[in-house]
């Protein structure tokens, strides 16, 4: 064997595969463990559970560092085994596939008290790291405690259930008997709720709300960081999370495939220190193509209804929101963006090929192509009809790595037109100057950055336009006249124009068809 070969981890291996749950790197697993005060490696009272065990990499990467750190007090190498498997480390696997796995990875036998076992403390197949299989409680389809669809997950005892125990109970302190120190993992991120496609609900919150209910002295998690925004199920765990000073680090992955390389995460991921004896600020921290975009800030994160997860960005959001007309706050745009289905269609209806034969045709904007329909058949809002509009695809974004553009380009919608959902009614003018006016200020960079730092996801529902002013439209607004309205310096301009590329009057318009899946 030459000496350049690679012998890689194999955790790093089943990272990269493509699976229902995500698997965590290990070098990613020990930035994580990093965070956590270097004594606690040499404290052998310790107490460390991850309860979403997959790979069992946090468990093996905590014991290398307990062998380590636990040498002096405890010089006998299978004696020290012994104790760090035996009283340190518990976890919890999510499924009995997974439970195998990490015994094979943490004990070195997918049986604890196996003849290969590097623990010989054990006289049971499990040891400490548990699966039991349990059901979800279903209630009108769903279940009572993690929202997941009975037609998805009622399967009988063949398959697995992915009833997860830790979630799964009202008193996770009971099913080892004990109190922790540490609380770590990665846990599964969603489950099918029975929507349309592949809707999906977010389940990971539920893991570190439990892990919090057990007061550890450190818990840190790697989750989407779709929460820093909210949505589908998070509004009360962002707020959560935002107002909670025992927050200490944040570490923030939001390039597409930079925290899990193969695995699609929209919104990208993050990990944090939960910190029960502190209280203040948070360190916040970017990664960039696993590198540090300059040393953490330390701020608090309550500043905005979302968080502003870059900390370049926090200083220009500042100056937007401070700016006053006659001395009160500018209005925003989100009062002027309508809500989903802003004429009561539905994204797949679509009408006739061609106005012919109708007595009063609309043309309707809708999915992929334009159709006519009769007016009288519009039950909501039918007087907007009569309006120069700006019509904004609701789901908008693309499947690279890195998003630059947020909006996809404004359509001008005059009188006699229409949309289905597939578009939000942004905004309604007198005169198709007014409307001309406002498409290019929406185009400009400025607008799509704002946009930007409340946008997780493909969607892009009224609430994204929060952050950007209602500018008079007494003029075509630019960026340049923008950054000069706002007071914008030479590094925040540079900021916003490394981050969104320039955007044509001719630029796309049609929403990407990718989803809303977590992974893929």
């Amino acid at each position: 064997m030459s000496s350049d070969s690679y012998n890689p981890d194999v955790l790093s291996c089943i990272a990269n595969l493509s699976s229902d749950e995500v698997f965590t790197p290990p070098a990613l697993v020990n930035r994580m463990l990093d965070q956590l005060p270097a004594e606690l490696w040499r404290d052998k009272n310790a107490i460390f559970l991850d309860p979403g065990c997959k790979s069992g990499v946090f468990l093996r990467e905590i014991a290398k560092r307990l062998d380590k750190g636990l040498e002096a007090q405890i010089p006998d190498r299978q004696k020290r085994m012994n104790h760090i498997f035996k009283r340190q480390l518990f976890g919890l696997a999510i499924t009995e596939l997974t439970s195998l796995l990490s015994r094979r990875s943490v004990y070195c036998s997918k049986t604890a008290n196996g003849k290969y076992s590097v623990c010989e403390s054990f006289d049971n197949p499990q040891g400490n790291i548990r699966f039991e299989r349990v059901e979800h409680t279903w209630e009108n389809g769903r279940c009572a405690c993690c929202g997941a669809s009975k037609e998805d997950h009622d399967r009988g005892e063949a398959l697995e259930s992915h009833a997860y125990p830790f979630i799964h109970t009202k008193a996770a302190e009971e099913i080892f008997g004990m109190k922790f120190d540490v609380i770590v993992g990665n846990p599964p991120y969603q489950l099918s709720d029975g929507g349309f496609g592949e809707s999906a609900r977010p389940i990971y919150h539920l893991f570190v709300e439990q892990a919090m209910k057990l007061r550890p002295r450190f818990l840190t998690m790697i989750i989407p960081s779709r929460w820093f925004a909210g949505g589908k199920g998070l509004d009360d765990f962002r707020d959560k999370m935002l107002h909670d000073r025992r927050l200490s680090h944040l570490v923030d992955y939001p390039k597409l495939y930079d925290g899990f390389p193969g695995v699609k995460i929209r919104g990208g991921v993050s990990y944090f220190l939960w910190d029960r004896d502190t209280s203040g600020p948070c360190a916040v921290q970017t990664m960039w193509d696993g590198e540090p975009l300059g040393p953490p800030i330390k701020r608090f994160l309550d500043a905005y209804d979302v968080l502003v997860r870059r900390n370049e960005a926090v200083s220009i959001l500042d100056k937007v929101r401070a700016y006053r007309v006659r001395g009160k706050p500018e209005l925003t745009l989100e009062k002027k963006v309508s809500s989903r289905k802003p004429f009561g269609f539905p994204t797949n209806f679509h009408g006739s090929n061609s106005p012919s034969g109708l007595k009063q045709p609309i043309k309707l904007y809708g999915s992929q192509r334009v159709s006519w329909i009769e007016r009288n058949i519009i039950e909501k809002n039918s007087e907007w009809t009569d309006e120069w509009k700006v019509l904004m695809t609701r789901v908008q974004g693309t499947s690279a790595a890195v998003e630059t553009m947020f909006l996809s380009r404004p359509i001008i919608s005059g009188p006699k037109e229409a949309c289905s959902e597939t578009y939000l009614v942004a905004g309604r003018f007198e005169d198709k100057d007014q409307a001309e006016r406002f498409a290019a200020y929406l185009r400009t960079r400025f607008v799509r950055f704002l946009v930007s730092m409340r946008k997780a996801t493909q969607d892009a529902a009224k609430d994204v336009y929060a952050f950007v002013p209602d500018v008079p439209l007494n003029q075509e607004w630019t960026d340049e006249k923008l950054y000069r309205r706002y007071g914008l310096t030479k590094d925040e301009i540079a900021f916003i124009e490394s981050t969104v590329a320039p955007m044509s009057a001719n630029a796309k318009a049609e929403p990407d068809d990718g989803g809303e899946a977590e992974d893929e």
